[in-house]
């Protein structure tokens, strides 16, 4: 396991639930993540695992689950 997977918090119910919302409007996975950007948020893989990070400061929120790959 990575540092930054060890580092990661578990991801708010409602910043989750707006992840899971968005992927669903999506029609790919490029197009969800640009979406998300307008969120200020980004989504980094790390050793096959997709970790959710704010925007501005990188900063891991926590690992996203396996639902979203």
């Amino acid at each position: 396991m990575s540092p930054m997977e060890q580092n990661t918090a578990m991801i708010e119910a409602g910043v989750l639930e707006l992840v899971r919302s968005e992927r669903e409007k999506a029609l790919s996975p490029r197009e969800w993540k640009f979406r998300l950007r307008g969120y200020g948020y980004a989504v980094k893989t790390v050793g096959g695992a997709q970790i959710l990070t704010r925007l501005t400061t990188g900063a891991a929120l926590g690992k996203l689950p396996p639902e979203f790959s």
